[in-house]
């Protein structure tokens, strides 16, 4: 009996998909793409092998034609699909509904050929309900989201295969390029320059530790004798002092402590209460990008294993795709928060009407929804027979998705000044009136200083001309901090502030900068290593454009305009890469002037001597004079776990002082 053959990406996707499929439905897993550009030598077909643009896997001569290939652990998979496929009446092509999806289904219809019709299949939940839909509801293949998807995809190889083995030459073996890809680690390096050339400056200030009708509070000193105490955002970062024109006192450490001694016997009064009330609205749910912070915030996981664990809920039938740049919910998703909104925290607490969001982000594409729990019910974490970060995860999305139907949350800022002699103190509290959505979820943050929303500060009643007892009386010093260096979750939220590249490939290229040697993960923090520095001054100075982000982000918007038709794809490609500007001729040009002496050397300020790249790793060369009086050339290899951030001048002297030893 003839059969209607489904295909899909995963095994765990065929398996939660036939259940819900008539019983005459065959469904296979095409193990992600079933073809590619030859990843080396070896794949590509003896027919092109002599050809020049062979190992490029693009022939640039004819209109870059792409050379696509099926790798060997994909030969048995096409074999088997070409078999499920002979005895089918129909062919559903039901793999995710995004570029890649797209593509992946247009490369199963050029292998397989088939003789039968053919349908495209498309949802972004696996719920009996959505599997019905689709059924019903299929189209055609979408060719200009393939041809932007291919687009991209021969751009990256261009920029990767041809800047890639200049490094080799020039810096060191084996290093990559990539047109996201280097531009990411670039932030990284300009963070860390900024960090290097960052002076730190000092100053104090008072805490006062108050009571009044049996209650403690806290205050700080604001200002003294009418004029503003001067804290950390008065300072400037290159040199460490004041910045010039900054109309502030600057208190040292014993001008705190005498200020301390005299204020514990003042008469201490309360010179202005202010009450301001104020309402915080709930925050979008999420989409690829911001699931990808709040998950690195919360839950310490990596952009990849976000994504990874992600795709397994969504596969399973847990939650909508994972892959959206959109924070759109559709009516039944609306009504299945409301009602979780009720049941779990009664009527008060639901938003007076239901609440949509627009989609602000720069090239957002895909016609998806945020994601979500899936289904027209949402399952609650504690029945959904999930656990560890499976869970967690689910827990985070179920949390946020329901929390954007509930009502708002209202404050009350509340800021006391007391004076005390010359000196002006400020109290700040903050008092919940109704928690509103908090009950739910409160948005996570960067700064692990920042005040978390949903925490109360609550100050005893005060009155104008009130007069508190002084408790307790601090002077406190303070160091400036260099700026932060990027968490997964901010390097995320910057690329996509910025417009670089697609947040569903933000996993990949984190994971490509950590795997490569560009950047290692201390902590939460991207570190780059030496060999981030090396590369990206050597871009940046012969291939600015190709590190710069706006240009980086018009290139992104280019490729959007190719998958709605607006532009052309092959005249786009020709202008980026041939002609006297385009990046074949610049690195050919390049190439004879970049001195690889000079690209291995990374000069680092306020450091003795120079560091270099070698065949090893990196290591410092320092003249020194040896005991014959005569200079001499000292090398000394650095530790593999050194990073540029931590080499200062006495590491410097340490590491040298062994060598010669």
């Amino acid at each position: 009996m003839a059969h209607t053959l489904v295909i899909v990406e995963s095994p765990t996707k065929a398996r939660t998909i036939r259940s819900f499929l008539p019983k005459d439905f065959q469904v296979q897993a095409s193990m992600g793409h079933v073809r590619d550009l030859p990843n080396n030598a070896s794949e590509i077909p003896s027919a092109q092998k002599g050809q020049k643009w062979a190992n490029l896997g693009v022939n640039t001569t004819a209109d870059f034609e792409p050379l696509y290939v099926v790798p060997k652990d994909k030969k048995k998979v096409v074999k088997e699909l070409k078999s499920a496929l002979k005895g089918a009446s129909q062919l559903l092509l039901a793999t995710d509904e995004d570029r890649e999806g797209e593509s992946i289904s247009w490369h199963l219809l050029q292998l397989l050929a088939p003789k039968v019709p053919v349908k495209r299949m498309v949802f972004h939940e696996i719920t009996k309900e959505a599997i019905a839909k689709a059924l019903v509801q299929t189209r055609d293949l979408d060719l200009e989201l393939v041809h932007a998807q291919e687009t991209r995809r021969i751009l990256d190889r261009l920029v990767g295969y041809t800047l890639s083995p200049l490094l080799w030459k020039k810096v060191a073996w084996g290093l990559s390029a990539g047109r996201v890809q280097s531009v990411a680690v670039r932030l990284l390096v300009q963070r860390e320059r900024a960090r290097r050339a960052f002076r730190s400056g000092s100053y104090w200030d008072l805490k006062a530790s108050l009571e009044q009708n049996n209650s403690r509070f806290e205050a700080k000193l604001v200002k003294l004798a009418g004029k503003k105490i001067a804290n950390g955002n008065d300072f400037d970062e290159a040199t460490g002092q004041l910045k010039t024109g900054a109309n502030v006192h600057l208190i040292n450490e014993k001008e705190a402590r005498t200020l301390a001694e005299e204020l514990r016997l003042a008469e201490w009064l309360v010179n202005s209460v202010e009450e301001k009330p104020t309402v915080r609205k709930p925050v979008p749910p999420f989409t690829t990008s911001t699931l990808q912070q709040e998950a690195n915030r919360k839950l310490r996981l990596s952009a990849r294993e976000t994504m990874r664990c992600a795709q397994g809920l969504y596969e399973r039938g847990f939650i909508t795709y994972m892959r959206t740049d959109s924070v759109h919910l559709s009516s039944q998703a609306i009504e299945a928060s409301r009602k979780c909104v009720e049941t779990r925290y009664g009527n008060e607490y639901l938003s007076k009407k239901p609440r949509q969001f627009n989609t602000k982000s720069r090239n957002a594409q895909e016609a998806h929804e945020a994601i979500r729990p899936a289904g027209e019910h949402f399952k609650a974490p504690n029945e959904a027979g999930l656990e560890g970060r499976d869970l967690a995860l689910y827990e985070l999305i179920w949390k946020r998705t329901v929390a954007s139907q509930m009502a708002e949350a209202r404050l009350t800022m509340v800021s006391i000044d007391l004076g005390a002699g010359e000196a002006s103190f400020r109290a700040t509290g903050k008092r919940i009136d109704f928690p509103g959505f908090f009950r739910a979820y409160v948005e996570g943050s960067d700064d692990p200083e920042a005040a978390l929303e949903g925490q109360e500060v609550l100050l005893p009643v005060l009155e104008v001309s009130d007069s508190p007892a002084p408790k307790a009386l601090e002077a406190l010093g303070h160091q400036t901090q260099p700026p932060a260096r990027y968490s997964e979750a901010s390097l995320v939220k910057m690329l996509e502030k910025e417009g670089i590249g697609r947040p569903s490939t933000y996993a990949s290229i984190i994971g490509t900068i950590v795997d490569r040697g560009y950047s290692t993960l201390q902590g939460n923090a991207l570190t780059p290593s030496f060999t981030a520095f090396a590369v990206t001054a050597l871009l940046e100075e012969h291939f600015p454009d190709l590190v710069d982000t706006s240009f980086t982000a018009r290139m992104e918007s280019t490729l959007d305009e190719i998958s709605t038709g607006k532009v052309q794809w092959v005249p786009y490609l020709e202008g980026f890469f041939k002609g006297n500007k385009g990046l074949e001729t610049q690195v050919h040009q390049r190439e004879g002037d970049i001195d690889p002496g000079l690209s291995r050397t990374i000069d680092l300020e306020g450091l003795p001597c120079v560091v270099r790249i070698g065949r090893f790793g990196a290591y410092l060369e320092s003249k020194r004079l040896g005991e014959d009086g005569e200079e001499e050339l000292i090398k000394a290899s650095l530790p593999q776990d050194l990073m540029p951030g931590e080499l200062d001048e006495e590491k410097v002297e340490l590491i040298l002082k062994q060598k010669t030893e």
